[in-house]
This record gives C-alpha cells, sequence and structure tokens, in this order.
C-alpha cells in the first residue's frame, strides 16, 4: 500500500502536490517523493520520513514547473531501509520517464532477467517499481516510430506493460515534453480516480490513489481509472483515454474499505464511509444470530478505522456506544511498522484506556480486522485491566488467514493469528470471552450493495484465492522462507549499483 498522486495545472503544482501527499499520508509514513516538470527538465526531491519531515523550503522551491508527481511509500518489496528505494524513479531513455507506483509485482524476478538479458536494461534497485518504470520504458521505446512521440505510441506501451507485468499497480508517470500518463492493471486491484477544476487560465488534472486528495484540494471527482485503462493528461490536450487491456476485471480489494482508505473516499464508485457502516450492520446480525444469550453493556470501537462498524452496531443492538479508547494520533499505524517487536511495543504508546467505560461491564469492542493479533491482544488485556467483566472482540473483517501478495504487508501465513487457528483458538490466544467474525459473504455484500456492477473482489488475504492466477504455492513457500531468515530483498550490492547520495546532516530550512 503506497499513495500516488499527479497533477497537470495551469500554475506550479509543488504545493499541490505537497498537500496531496498530507492527505494521503496514512497509505505510507516510510519515505515520500516529488517530482515536476518546467521547460524540459524535471525536479525532483525524496527521501525517508514522513511528507512533513522530507520536504522543507528550499526543497519546495527547487520544485519548479505546473506539472508533476508525487508519492508516499509503504514497502512491501525491496527494502524498507534504503533511501535509494523511495519514489518518483527516473529512466533517460526513452525521452526521459519519471514514475511512481502502488501495488505489488508477482514476478519481478522474471522481468528483472528479461529487462538484463534481452531489453538490456539496468535495474538499480530491489524495489519492483523501478522494474515496472523500466519495462514501460523499453516498450515505449518499442511503440515509437521515428522520433515523434504519440498517444498511440504511449498506449501501445500500457498494452506491452499489462501483457509482461503481473500483479497489482496503479501507476502515475510523467513522460518529458508529453504528459502525465496515469494507468491501473488489468484487474483494478490497487486504487486511482482522477479529478479537475477549471481555472482562469484552463482546465487542471489531478489523479491520486484516494478521491479524498481530489476534494481537500478542490478538484471534482470525475471517475475511478478503469482496470487495464490508461489516461493521457496535458494542459493543451487535455484528457484522452484509451483501454489497453483484452480482458479487464474489476477485482477491488476488500482490504482497502475494511482499513487501508480514509472513510472519506470512494473507491469504484463505493464510499468507504458506507461499506463500514453496512459492516457494522452486517456484524450486527451475526452477533444476534451467533451470540443471543449474551448481553452487553457498551460498543467500543478501536479507532479511528473501525468507528463507522461499531457505530452501526450499537445502534442496530440498542446499546451505548462508547469511545473506550483514546488514540495518541502522534503514534503511526501500527499495522504498517516494519517489525513485531516494534508494532508490540508501540500498541499501549498509541492507545490508552478510559476506565469509567470499562469498569463492571460486559464490553463489546469491535476492530476493523485481525492480522497479527498483536493489537487485539493487548487491547483485550487493556480492557481486562480497565475492570471489565466480560470482553467480546468483535472484526469487522473475516479472519485474515493467507498472505496477501498485491501490496498490503501481511506477506506470510506464520505471522497471521488466524491461519493455522480456529477461532476458539484465536479467543484463547487474544485472551478475550468471546470473538465474532465477519463473513466473507456478508463483507462482498456490503460492497455490491452500494455498487453492483463489482463482481469480483481481490480477497486473497480471507480466502486464499490469487485472482490474478499466477500465485503458486512455491511462490508463497518462498516468499515465506525469506521472511523467516529475514531476508526481505536479495543481498544488497551483489550485483547492482549503489548511485545513492544521501547526507543524515544536511543542514534543514527552519
Amino acid at each position: 500500500m503506497c499513495g500516488v498522486i499527479g497533477v497537470v495545472a495551469q500554475e506550479p503544482v509543488n504545493q499541490l502536490l505537497y498537500d496531496g501527499l498530507l492527505v494521503l499520508q496514512h497509505r505510507g509514513q516510510d519515505a515520500a517523493g516529488i517530482a515536476t516538470g518546467a521547460d524540459g527538465r524535471f525536479y525532483l526531491h525524496k527521501g525517508p520520513g514522513l511528507v512533513r519531515d522530507v520536504f522543507r523550503t528550499r526543497n519546495m522551491r527547487n520544485l519548479i514547473g505546473n506539472w508533476g508527481i508525487g508519492h508516499v511509500r509503504y514497502p512491501t518489496a525491496g527494502d524498507p531501509c534504503d533511501v535509494s528505494e523511495a519514489q518518483p524513479f527516473y529512466v533517460n531513455s526513452p525521452f526521459g520517464i519519471l514514475l511512481a507506483h502502488n501495488g505489488n509485482l508477482t514476478n519481478t524476478e522474471t522481468l528483472k532477467a528479461e529487462l538484463f538479458r534481452t531489453d538490456r536494461r539496468h535495474i538499480n534497485t530491489n524495489s519492483d517499481s523501478e522494474v515496472i518504470l523500466n519495462v514501460l520504458a523499453h516498450e515505449l521505446q518499442r511503440s515509437v516510430s521515428g522520433l515523434e512521440l504519440t498517444d498511440r505510441a504511449v498506449f501501445d506501451a500500457v498494452r506491452g506493460v499489462h501483457r509482461r507485468c503481473r500483479g497489482a499497480y496503479a501507476v502515475v508517470a510523467m513522460i518529458a515534453g508529453y504528459g502525465l500518463l496515469a494507468f491501473r492493471d488489468p484487474f483494478g486491484i490497487r486504487p486511482l480516480v482522477f479529478g479537475k477544476r477549471e481555472s482562469a487560465n484552463g482546465t487542471e488534472w489531478m489523479v491520486a490513489s484516494e478521491s479524498v486528495a481530489l476534494d481537500v484540494l478542490g478538484f471534482e471527482r470525475v471517475r475511478d481509472v478503469a482496470p487495464g485503462e490508461a489516461i493521457l493528461f496535458s494542459a493543451e490536450q487535455g484528457m484522452r483515454a484509451e483501454q489497453c487491456a483484452d480482458r479487464p476485471i474489476l477485482a477491488s480489494c476488500l482490504f482497502e474499505f475494511v482499513y487501508l482508505a480514509r472513510p472519506d473516499s470512494f473507491i469504484d464508485g463505493v464510499s468507504v464511509y458506507d461499506a463500514r457502516v453496512k459492516m457494522g450492520a452486517k456484524l450486527a446480525e451475526r452477533f444476534r444470530a451467533l451470540m443471543p444469550q449474551e448481553r452487553v453493556d457498551v460498543v467500543v470501537p478501536v479507532p479511528d478505522s473501525s468507528r463507522p462498524a461499531a457505530m452501526e452496531m450499537a445502534q442496530r443492538l440498542g446499546v451505548a456506544y462508547r469511545e473506550g479508547f483514546v488514540k495518541n494520533r502522534y503514534i503511526g499505524r501500527t499495522f504498517i511498522m516494519p517489525g513485531q517487536a516494534v508494532r508490540k511495543k508501540s500498541v499501549r504508546q498509541k492507545l490508552n484506556v478510559i476506565e469509567q467505560e470499562f469498569a463492571g461491564k460486559n464490553v463489546l469492542i469491535v476492530d476493523d480486522s485481525i492480522v497479527r493479533g498483536t493489537t487485539s491482544r493487548e487491547i483485550v488485556q487493556m480492557a481486562r485491566d480497565a475492570g471489565a467483566k466480560r470482553v467480546i472482540l468483535a472484526s469487522a473483517a473475516p479472519p485474515v488467514r493467507y498472505a496477501n501478495v498485491y501490496g498490503i504487508d501481511m506477506p506470510t501465513r506464520a505471522e497471521l493469528i488466524a491461519a493455522y487457528r480456529n477461532e476458539a483458538e484465536i479467543c484463547a490466544e487474544i485472551g478475550a470471552d468471546r470473538i465474532l467474525y465477519q463473513s466473507l459473504d456478508d463483507l462482498k455484500a456490503c460492497i455490491r450493495e452500494i455498487n453492483p456492477e463489482i463482481s469480483h473482489f481481490e480477497a486473497s488475504c480471507f480466502d486464499g484465492c490469487y485472482i490474478t492466477g499466477d500465485v503458486s504455492q512455491d511462490y508463497l513457500d518462498g516468499i515465506e522462507e525469506r521472511r523467516t531468515r529475514g531476508e526481505r530483498k536479495p543481498v544488497r550490492g551483489h550485483n547492482q549499483l549503489d548511485l545513492t547520495l544521501a547526507s543524515g546532516d544536511e543542514e534543514r530550512d527552519a
């Protein structure tokens, strides 16, 4: 899960891109980058950390131009600590291309070998985003006839990307002297939406991972980028779109609606907030059916993403809704913090209890999902320490039992509390009195009731079915083995050239 943004405007875009990345910060906290273009040149600044820490006044002054792209990184491939893997990535041939990518390729190693042996291209990092950039560059070079770049050549190049790349990808790219390109994988697994606004000098365009970025920056949402579709934006020619996949299928990632996206976003025509409210309604029905004898005094959400489901569940059950946990907003999301030890330590730093909402009560705690179980175990214990008589934990999502290979950091079953346990065993492991999970059919129904046109879903972390059709057990076993050995990536430097120049002591502007 990363966040991408692209803007074509009639005025300097550096502030627009910065503000957009702040809105998308929940999608990645490890690195950030902005690239702009002016007078045939690209200007780029990127680095590790939050958006507010990466960009200073001098950096923003140097990002000149009326079009550009930005990225916030949450690493699922490559090295989370390697500054060279911050995006956007750049390649100078053909024409000059800058690219930012959200998702995860599943055939990265095959593509690396093809790029080196056949395409004669050098990959300098272990990031799959650099791989997709070089595939796009090679396909664009093949598509161009003569020296002139055309829309046909660009769309044919995206067709080549779809033929060669497997997995999930939502991409924004700048092609020097031509325009901003946005495209989405043929299954539309990762979200991408675009909008426009009218200025005194003409129409301006924005594309982003979530519609909330458009809303905040004053752009009117037009629609989602369709699966397999490519769209070109430029100030002179406006928007041009073409379907570039042979058999596109919309298969939205269910976890976007459960947890990843902001509640004020729309994804594939679905309000994330409305979807989460429906999750609470379905969960209330399931509670009544499976736990008719349970008496609950209060419903408490685990902030923030479970609030809509918890509020609706409380209303449907006729039970008081209370805020029993207070969140420290200066602690990052524990789910996307690398390392189990860091995640466990940060839970108590992130959440504190309001004791009077638990003391002497039967409490129903609602969370958006239960992944590793670290947070769940801690919050159950916190409720007991605050005097709760009985603790029931409800998850708005089904049990997470399988690896996700499409851009969410849950790559091995060994890390998932539900992978090899039944619900009774999970309940005992977490320390709750009862546990309640959403059913997968009900979760899908929450989305379909809002947008009936969505017939497929990417639900692999719940059902183990990988929609791209290329994920084998050997592939999953290989990921698990490398993670178990602590090898997030191949050994750095054995066949690549590290060109990164960075200084941790660089003076910062006030």
